[in-house]
């Protein structure tokens, strides 16, 4: 897929790296196969800690940001399927789904096109304020007893990039 006119030039993965460095992100390892980068993150929201993220950059197609949300579903699989369902509706440009492992799992997809360091940035404090405001609800699913662990004096590695867009998605991290 070539370059629109206009249109940025598609991303390799030393810029996305170098995004992720200036975003508070990084760096982190990056893996490839068949021209395709991967990065393995972890990420804090303001209130959910350790989010594991992998970021796969496909030059000629999208970037997709992966959230490993919780682990696979031990429980009713109707009313966690019901639930990730209306999370899709509730939070748009962010999707609910299932691993083949039973885990669910929360992306976004960036077409390659609108991939740029703001875009990126967006995404990735768009997905960690789903994580912080549904938390309580997913409690049950993320940690065996089901209570969310004391923040303490913790604060989030990732506390310049939330308020870098807090302005942009105030709904989640206002």
């Amino acid at each position: 897929m070539s370059p629109t006119a206009g249109a940025l030039p598609a991303p390799d993965p030393r810029l996305v790296e170098t995004w992720l460095t200036e975003l508070g992100v990084g760096p982190a390892e990056r893996n490839e196969r068949d021209g395709i980068a991967s990065w393995d993150l972890v990420l804090d929201g303001r209130r959910r800690f350790d989010v594991r993220a992998t970021l796969i950059l496909d030059p000629a197609l999208a970037c997709i940001v992966w959230i490993h949300y919780a682990p696979p579903l031990t429980d009713g699989f109707r009313r966690s399927y019901r639930r990730l369902l209306r999370w899709n509706d509730e939070f748009p440009f962010a999707k609910f789904a299932v691993a083949e492992d039973e885990r669910p799992v929360l992306t976004a997809e960036l077409p390659i096109g609108q991939l740029d360091r703001d875009e990126l940035g967006l995404t990735i404090a768009r997905l960690l304020g789903v994580c912080d405001r549904l938390l309580d609800e997913s409690a049950a699913w993320i940690w065996l007893d089901g209570k969310v662990p004391p923040v303490g004096d913790r604060v989030s590695r990732q506390a310049a990039l939330l308020d870098r867009y807090a302005a942009r998605l105030p709904e989640l991290l206002g």
